[in-house]
Parts: C-alpha cells; structure tokens; sequence
C-alpha cells in the first residue's frame, strides 16, 4: 500500500510540474480562446454573457 501511494504521489506531482510550468500569459490566451468559443454555442445553458457595448458597433455618444 505504501508503494501505491509514494507513486501516486510522483505522478501528482509532476502533474503540478506541468501545469505550473505554463506562462501565465499562455493560459489567460487560452482562457480568452476558450471563451469565444464558448460563446458562439447556442444551445448553451444557464446565464448567457451580455455584448459589450464596444462589441456590439455603438459609438460612445457625447452626453452633456
């Protein structure tokens, strides 16, 4: 049993190794990929993303 564990443990962390191992630039990049693709599904469930207003084509109007 102790044999089990001691791997388990080597293969976690080396898996921590790789993900920590990542730029964090590379990982905001593919959080924002993953993101617009989640946003193109129509079928997808719970609360749906609002437009910004810069996405949408609106021009800020001078309000005074």
């Amino acid at each position: 049993m102790k044999a089990k564990s001691n791997t388990e443990f080597n293969e976690f962390t080396k898996l921590v190794d790789r993900v920590l191992s990542i730029p964090h630039a590379e990982i905001v990049r593919r959080e924002k990929k993953y993101q617009e693709q989640a946003a193109q599904n129509p079928t997808r469930r719970g609360p749906k993303r609002k437009l910004k207003p810069s996405a949408v084509g609106h021009e800020p109007t001078d309000k005074g």
